[in-house]
Order: C-alpha cells, then structure tokens, then sequence
C-alpha cells in the first residue's frame, strides 16, 4: 500500500509532462498556420489573451487568490522571458529561418535549462539524464539536419531563436522556486497576464491583423492561447513541481518527434527516414533521461556467529 501511494504522484506529475509535451507539439502546427496572418507580436499578445482570460476563470472558479507575495520575483522574470519574451522571439524567428533550423537552435533550450539548473537551483545531474540529453540532442540535430531546406536562413532568425531558447530557459528556472510558495494554476495565471501586459505595445497591431486575417488563422490562434497556453503550461508547472527542472527540460525533447508526426498526419508532411530517426532518437533520449536506477538488491550477509559457549569450547 506504501509503494502504490508513493508513486501516485510521480505517476499524475508524468501524466502532466506528457499533456504539456503533445500540445506544446501540436502549438507548432498552429503557430505555422496563424503566422501567416498575425505578425510575431500581436499573435504573442492575442494567443496570451486568450491563455490569460481562461485561466483567469478557472482561478474564479476553484477561488485561488494572489499569490503570496514570495512568489512574484519568480512568476514576474517567468512572466516576462517565458511568456512574453520567448513567444515574441519565436514567432519572429520561424519567420526568419526554416523549420529544420529553428528546431536545432530552440533545442539549446533544454540543455540551458540543465545547466542553469544546476548552477542557480543545484539540481543534481545523474548519469542517466546527461546520457538521455546528449542521445535527445543528436535525435533533435537529426531531425534538424533532415529538415533543412538550404539557403532559407538568416543571421537575425538565428538569433532570434537562440534569443528565444535563452528566455525560454531563463523562464523556467526563475518558475521552479516560485512553485514551491504558489499553486500551478496561480504560477501560471498571474505569469500569463505579466506575459500580456509586456506585449500589450503589440495591441494595435493585433487589431489589424485580426480585421484582416482568415476565420482560420483567428481560431488557431485562440486555440494557442486556451490548451498550449492555458492548459499546457499549468500542467508543465504541476509537473515541475514534483520533479527537477532539468528533468521537465529533458522532457520536452520529444517535442520535435511529435511535431514530425502531427506535421504528417495534419499537413499531409512525408517525413523521410532520417527525420524517423531523428524523432526515434528524441523518444529514447526522454525514456532514458526520466528513468530511475533500480535500487539496488541489498547482498546477503552471512550470519552472525553464533556465540561460543563454555560447554562447547570444552
């Protein structure tokens, strides 16, 4: 009873990973669609409207209050990089530079992520999550590489991505000490409406855009705001919660497997067989990085010797 109740949350906490993981992939396909329509920034402050105005009535509706006040260092540096900053950054940058491109620059993210959270949070770094990133990484360069169309990227997408995985990396260290002072959903919420108010300069610009984009582009992009928003990021902090943030970072290694697969299935996308190989890779690296070391099998010890009695020394 014990080991079946210790585990519950590890099992909830991986449940949520998981959820964060398949809709921050599908995000990429929307993001694609409606940056045909919404320029970087008012597509940011529209998809963070939208993120802000439903977790702000599930916050009324489960009665969460501010948060206190130890947590706001955390939730407004998360607010601004993660939220703002590193939405902005993207969406610009995929405008810049092709797919196979900015999958190889964002994925610096995690690797950032394990590095700072190890320096700032003192995160421990077990062999098996160093194997699980390096084996994720090379399956993140492979689909990279596979992807690559040539000629199609430029200095300032480059670095806009870069830019991009920093903030992204940044934003979630500075989350994890503020999960343990507030609940998911308060992190999340409160970081959102700090994420939209930096880009409320963005706010002109939305509205134009909105007048003249297609029914299409308007719906992907509410949809970027209430599940890759809203929902995904208040079950990553959940998640996050519960676990390391060099581990959650790994996590999202199986981002661009998923994206080959839903670029498929909803793009009619052919991936080839090194982009297959690529996304395999992703996978196994994650399996790797969030496995545990079996505990060991304590040795036998051989039995004390029995004392020796006087009539047996006789």
């Amino acid at each position: 009873m014990m080991k079946a109740s210790a585990s519950r949350p590890e099992l909830l906490a991986a449940g949520a990973a998981t959820v964060t993981v398949v809709l921050w992939a599908s995000a990429f396909v929307s993001i694609r669609s409606a940056g045909a329509s919404y320029a970087p920034g008012a597509l940011a402050l529209g998809r963070l409207l939208a993120g802000a105005l439903t977790l702000g009535i599930f916050c009324l509706v489960r009665r969460e209050g501010w948060p206190p006040r130890a947590a706001w260092p955390g939730i407004t540096i998360s607010g601004l990089l993660w939220f703002g900053f590193y939405m902005v950054a993207l969406n610009w940058g995929e405008q810049q530079v092709d797919a196979g491109t900015a999958a190889l620059v964002i994925n610096i993210g995690p690797v950032l992520v394990a590095l700072l959270a190890s320096r700032l949070l003192g995160d421990p770094m077990p062999p098996r999550l160093l194997a699980g990133m390096a084996v994720s990484f090379a399956g993140a360069v492979t689909v990279g590489l596979s992807m690559y169309s040539g000629g199609g990227s430029s200095l300032l997408g480059v670095v806009l991505c870069l830019l991009a995985a920093v903030g992204y990396a940044s934003g979630v260290v500075a989350q994890k000490p503020a999960l343990g002072r507030a609940s998911a959903l308060q992190v999340t919420t409160f970081g959102c409406l700090v994420g939209a108010v930096a880009c409320l300069p963005f706010a002109g610009q939305l509205v134009s855009d909105a007048a003249d984009a297609p029914l299409s582009a308007t719906l992907n992009m509410v949809y970027l705001g209430v599940f890759p928003t809203a929902l995904a990021f208040t079950t990553w902090a959940y998640a996050l919660a519960r676990t390391t943030a060099s581990r959650m970072g790994a996590t999202t290694y199986a981002v661009p497997a998923l994206v080959v697969l839903m670029s498929w299935l909803a793009l009619g996308e052919v991936p080839g067989l090194l982009t297959l190989a690529g996304g395999a890779l992703c996978l196994a690296g994650v399996a790797v990085s969030r496995s545990r070391t079996r505990a060991a099998t304590p040795e036998a010890v051989p039995p004390a010797p029995r004392p020796e009695r006087a009539s047996d020394s006789a």
